[in-house]
């Protein structure tokens, strides 16, 4: 038997009290279990939708052959979690669907991204069902049943409903503004949370972090985006409550701040109504200043380096602006004079190691080791391992906002406007110099995800925006939360993130972290949008490795060295660079000296590891192999150049 009572748009179901969402804005907890999941419920999402009406449950994750009269049946409960237990009925369901069993087993006919997915049970969704009940199951608790023919759960999981919610939202939501917008005194915010139960909006004002307001935000169905428009001046502080059901944990209240954040207060705690014209942030020659033109690729000389390092120990640069974007400003400073020096020789580009919001880096009082000990110690490492997680220092591959600058690069953290109008000083600076800037972007992946304080897009939307394996676990091939850039609505905040560093930080160029772990497709996209921003060529540089979940092409198409001939978009050449040096990322403990390169005595000048090994006649073959691949590396994309090698 097959019930739709409709489930309740959140625009009609009661909200919290105002007085318990003033509490919830404030509290120091950022999220708030309001209904537990049960104790029986299952935790992982092994079924997959392929698109708004088919899933997946493949033959490995289901234990064992569906017997005669088994079932398979979506419980939806709109209220409060469902209680799941093995061999009982479900309880707690305001909704059941009863799916059809389609003999097609594989991908073939699916969605190109759901290829990875096995070979199973693949379910429909009755032609009956409109588009606006399946949205509704996606803001309800919502579990897939294997049930047996007295309606005993044999099997049950969650589901993976990232392209699902594309196919019913994604084509009219990549055309909304989401963010914070401000036209004159009022703002528009936009959050997009298709499967949240309600938003609501903690709004403060410009210089305290009270908050003085709370405003309900209304859903549109069409595009799954919460939104209101409010007196909110330039500088108001806010953040976002949402509800929303989340796997193996329940109904929860997140505190979240926006990830399309153009402004933030110290240590990311809120974000801010940021005007990026409003003249308290736009330095004296911003608008006037000169970039020299993009060179030839082959002509692009880069220089990169680590805003802090550059100066936080240079004695030439007031002690108020080092280790900061205002050292760059400081024009007879070492730093400076030296990179003149290059422009004058030919550097081209500097870039920035990532200077968006880092969630590892205290804005607030960080600490800087002392260091000392014998040069060939090991007392200072062990220092700067005791004092990692509350130093002022770090690369900054942990991104916490994708499009605000970091906030402790600036000179106060207590301006919240510091951090943007002192960025563009330093890009000035730059551009004065004959220097274009870029900058390292990590849109890979975040720096946490789940219900972790700071993961912020996985608790708006919980399991969209991160690349999950096939028991709904976040993917972590690049050592943190994988992104899924292949879902449209991340591919639209790392494309329009992108196009505004351009737009309004005077970005020339980037450099893409495991740029492989994205589709090439969105890449392109977001070559195109940038080119037409800029209003010329923008430069995109990445690291095209092939590894992890997505080697080889098996969700994608990758932006990867395999894929990327004839798009424009350069990757690096790690072979020459290991053959140069020696060893490769992957090598550990003594094969890290043991690999010796070309250029640091291969064969010819064995280290202590390689003399002990006495090998002279594999050295030299090596040393042979070696050339070659710097050979290799020199003809670079050359398609058609015939390169003779040593054997």
């Amino acid at each position: 038997m097959v019930i739709w009572p409709l489930l309740l748009p959140p625009s009609v179901r009661a909200q919290a009290p105002a007085a318990t969402l003033t509490q919830a804005c404030t509290t120091t907890a950022p999220s708030v279990v309001l209904q537990a999941a049960s104790s029986g419920a299952p935790s992982e999402q092994r079924a997959v939708w392929l698109d708004a009406r088919t899933l997946r449950w493949p033959v490995a994750d289901t234990a064992s052959v569906a017997q005669a009269g088994d079932r398979y049946v979506l419980y939806a409960a709109s209220a409060s979690p469902l209680r799941v237990a093995s061999g009982a009925t479900v309880e707690g369901a305001t909704d059941t669907l009863r799916l059809l069993v389609s003999a097609r087993s594989t991908s073939a006919e699916a969605d190109p991204r759901a290829k990875h997915v096995g070979a199973g049970a693949t379910l429909r969704v009755p032609a009956r069902v409109t588009p606006m009940q399946l949205a509704a199951l996606h803001r309800a608790h919502l579990v897939l049943v294997r049930e047996d023919a007295n309606g005993r759960v044999v099997h049950a999981t969650h589901t993976q409903a990232a392209l699902a919610l594309d196919a019913l939202y994604a084509p009219a939501a990549e055309t909304v503004t989401l963010g914070a917008h401000v036209a004159a005194t009022r703002t528009t915010f936009r959050l997009w949370a298709p499967t949240a139960r309600t938003v609501s909006l903690c709004l403060g004002g410009p210089s305290d972090s009270a908050t003085r307001r709370v405003v309900p935000m209304t859903r549109d169905a069409r595009t799954g985006a919460w939104s209101v428009t409010t007196r909110a001046p330039h500088g108001s502080r806010y953040r976002f409550l949402v509800e929303v059901f989340v796997p193996g944990h329940g109904l929860v209240r997140n505190r979240v701040t926006d990830p399309y954040s153009l402004g933030l207060t110290a240590n990311s705690s809120y974000s801010v109504v940021t005007d990026l014209s409003h003249r308290s942030l736009v330095p004296g020659g911003w608008r006037s200043r000169a970039i020299a033109p993009a060179p030839h690729p082959v002509d692009q000389v880069i220089y990169e380096l680590h805003v802090r390092d550059f100066s936080v120990h240079d004695v030439s640069v007031p002690s108020t602006h080092r280790g900061s974007y205002l050292a760059f400003t400081d024009t007879a400073g070492e730093g400076m004079r030296h990179l003149r020096t290059l422009a004058r020789a030919g550097l081209t580009d500097v870039h920035l190691l990532p200077v968006f919001d880092i969630a590892t880096i205290p804005e607030v009082g960080c600490r800087t080791p002392e260091v000392s000990g014998p040069p060939a110690g090991e007392e200072q490492q062990a220092v700067i391992m005791e004092n990692a997680a509350g130093d002022c220092f770090n690369w900054g591959y942990d991104p916490l906002h994708y499009t605000v600058p970091e906030g402790s690069y600036a000179t106060s953290v207590d301006d919240a406007g510091a951090r943007t109008r002192e960025f563009r000083q330093m890009v000035l600076a730059l551009n004065r110099a004959g220097l274009r800037v870029g900058m390292d972007v990590v849109y890979n992946h975040t720096s946490a995800s789940g219900q972790a304080p700071t993961s912020v897009l996985d608790r708006i939307v919980p399991g969209y925006y991160q690349r999950l394996d096939a028991n709904g676990r976040v993917e972590t091939s690049t050592c943190c939360a994988n992104t899924a850039t292949e879902h449209r609505m991340m591919a639209k905040l790392m494309i329009e993130s992108a196009v505004t560093w351009v737009t309004q930080y005077g970005i020339s160029s980037f450099r893409f972290d495991l740029m492989g772990h994205q589709p090439r497709a969105v890449m392109e996209r977001l070559q195109r949008a940038v080119n037409r921003a800029a209003g010329h060529h923008v430069p995109l540089i990445g690291e095209g490795w092939n590894f992890g979940e997505v080697a080889d092409g098996r969700r994608f198409v990758q932006a990867s060295q395999l894929s990327l001939g004839g798009s424009g978009i350069a990757t690096f050449s790690d072979r020459a660079r290991d053959a140069i040096r020696g060893g490769s990322a992957l090598d550990e403990g003594v094969n890290q000296v043991r690999n010796q390169g070309w250029l640091n005595g291969l064969s010819y000048a064995p280290n202590a590891y390689r003399a002990r090994m006495g090998r002279a006649r594999e050295d030299s073959v090596a040393l042979l192999a070696a050339a070659d691949m710097i050979r290799l590396g020199l003809a670079g994309s050359l398609r058609d150049y015939p390169l003779r090698t040593a054997s």
